[in-house]
């Protein structure tokens, strides 16, 4: 299969064109109706400063169902006696800056979050669709996660950690959250070892796909975000 190249008209080829890899198409824009068109059909976008813009479609992909975090028994003794405190939306510029600034080289060039996706998240977050979720002690922001949340799904983007466990408690929360929204699942988009350890899974494409219809979102139910 080749991958598409996209243009200014506001369309996407089906997901399940995308490469071996999960590559489905180039170029197009961060406009906020194509990147919420993206994430309604279960792409995203992740390229690096320089490159075009590169929209994936993975297969398989991993995922968090609420009811299946796995929260270990050091975790939960740690979340009994931290003082930390978790916020919701409260600092979503700080979240990002510490996402990039932690992954990215002296030169920058260390990280997908370039210039132009951070800019577009923040306006994600303005209209209502793009959310972090903050952990702080005192007041310095220790750990954070951020992400797009359309009908009942989160699509989780990058987390940091500048303290150990900071990033699995603002994912302990983000679940708690999710559960009392009854969202379908957590869209982990990559697999790393520490989703894993959490309760995420890997699933077939196809699957995901069924469940991006259960959670209601465009176009198998109305634009909305219910976080």
């Amino acid at each position: 299969m080749s991958c598409y190249q996209l243009d200014e008209e506001l369309w996407f080829p089906p997901p399940g064109e995308a490469e071996e890899y999960g590559l489905l198409a180039l170029g197009g824009d961060l406009s906020p109706q194509r990147l919420l068109l993206a994430y309604s059909l279960g792409i995203f976008p992740w390229y690096n400063q320089g490159d075009p813009i590169l929209w994936w479609s993975p297969d398989p992909r991993c995922v968090l169902f609420p009811d299946e975090l796995h929260v270990s028994r050091s975790l939960k003794k740690f979340l009994r006696k931290s003082e930390w405190r978790v916020s919701f939306n409260e600092n979503f510029a700080g979240v990002i800056y510490w996402c990039r600034g932690l992954r990215a080289g002296l030169d920058g060039s260390g990280t997908w979050i370039t210039p132009e996706m951070r800019s577009a998240y923040l306006r994600l977050h303005e209209l209502g669709f793009a959310h972090s979720v903050e952990c702080w002690d005192g007041d310095q922001l220790v750990g954070g996660l951020y992400g797009v949340s359309i009908g009942r799904c989160f699509f989780g983007e990058s987390m940091f950690s500048r303290r150990p466990n900071a990033s699995k408690v603002v994912l302990v929360h983000l679940i708690e959250r999710l559960r009392e929204k009854s969202f379908v699942l957590l869209d982990c988009q990559q697999t790393t070892d520490h989703l894993l350890s959490m309760g995420a899974r890997e699933i077939p494409r196809d699957k995901f796909q069924d469940y991006l219809r259960q959670a209601e979102l465009p176009p198998y139910g109305p634009l909305m975000s219910l976080f």
